[in-house]
């Protein structure tokens, strides 16, 4: 009996040592390449947002592909040049980028960022101050490099509130 019990505890202690290191590989971060790639493009928005708020125009040059194309909440299109002009003249200067919602979808070699941006700052001398829905585009060059290839924002509208009336206020 006790023979039989320690056979069936050798047997599945060298189950567990043949198959432990198989199922901790499959379950490390490091073993999932579209979790890597999503690590690398949170770090790229970072080093996004650090350059924005730093006015660093030499790190975004170097984020931006030669082909960015980027549209303004105020429906604006600026090439990659037009877009540093601004930030060299301090056309845009944001103080506050507070991101939060981010999700990254992976599609081949493309990462498409959304996210929800709290915005203080000023363009063209006006306040600019509000929250924002934004969705970046990266693209994977050759000798593995990503690039911003477009951009696009849009204003979340000041939560206005309800009336007599109102839909909100009328019961579901």
């Amino acid at each position: 009996m006790v023979g039989s019990r320690l056979l069936v505890s050798l047997a599945a202690s060298a189950v567990l040592c043949a198959v432990a290191p198989a199922f901790a590989q499959a379950n490390h971060p490091k073993s999932d390449p579209k979790r890597i790639e999503r690590v690398h493009i949170e770090a790229l928005e970072q080093q996004w947002r650090t350059a924005q708020l730093n006015d660093d125009v030499t790190a975004m040059d170097k984020l931006l592909s030669d082909d960015y194309l980027g549209i303004t909440a105020n429906g604006e299109v600026n090439t990659k040049e037009q877009f540093l002009d601004r930030m060299r003249n301090r056309t845009i200067v944001l103080t506050t980028l507070d991101m939060s919602e981010q999700k990254i979808k992976l599609v081949g070699q493309v990462a498409i960022v959304t996210s929800l941006a709290q915005v203080d700052g000023t363009a063209e001398g006006q306040p600019l101050t509000g929250r924002y829905r934004y969705l970046r585009v990266y693209q994977r060059l050759p000798g593995d490099t990503w690039r911003i290839t477009n951009f696009e924002s849009t204003r979340i509208p000041a939560r206005r509130q309800p009336g007599p009336g109102s839909p909100s206020e009328v019961p579901h």
